[in-house]
């Protein structure tokens, strides 16, 4: 394939892929149709099937594009310090975090979000030491959901905060659990 067509390529999925956001900011993931994205898109169905399976499918590579959903694990300094970094690049990606991850982004996207960043808590706790376990299931599920829940707060504008605010309430809330849990598996 020439650069030319890779380019043209790269253009129809992003623009298939931008019309999936905006259709999902106006009216939710679970009302969009294929239609609406080709008509957004304005592309044909044939192209549209040659770069995307479904809808889910353009959902998915949209959250292939959010890095901050995959911080590397540490094993020392303080802990879940990936969470400054991921509120910080939500902060910059905008309307396309706030489609994906925000109210309207519907529970497909919450669901993915949540086993990504399950893993990469998962992996900072057994790295600090902890076992797999079903203690080390009922922290993690604990830690993704009170991040997911400062995130998607934040997203639909409920909370009012800098990524620096979010980061310290976050780990104020978590960090004493995590670390009485890391005492107790050590």
């Amino acid at each position: 394939m020439s650069g030319n067509e890779d380019r043209r390529v790269r253009r129809t999925r992003q623009t298939i892929q931008r019309a999936m956001v905006e259709l999902m900011l106006d009216k939710g993931y679970d009302k969009v149709t294929v239609t609406d994205i080709i008509d957004r898109a304005d592309v044909g169905r044939s192209t549209f099937y040659a770069h995307f399976t479904d809808k889910r499918d353009v959902l998915f590579s949209n959250l292939g594009e959010l890095d901050f959903l995959r911080p590397s694990p540490q094993g020392e300094g303080p802990l879940f310090s990936f969470g400054l970094a991921m509120f910080e690049h939500v902060a910059e990606q905008g309307p396309l975090v706030r489609a994906l991850l925000g109210s309207k982004g519907g529970g497909v996207v919450m669901a993915r979000a949540e086993q990504i960043l399950a893993a990469v808590v998962r992996a900072e706790l057994q790295a600090r030491g902890a076992i797999a376990s079903a203690r080390l299931d009922l922290v993690v599920t604990g830690v993704v959901g009170a991040f997911m829940a400062m995130l998607r707060g934040w997203l639909d504008g409920e909370v009012t905060a800098t990524p620096a605010e979010l980061d310290t309430a976050f780990r104020a809330f978590v960090t004493p659990g995590a670390e009485s849990f890391l005492a107790q598996a050590g």
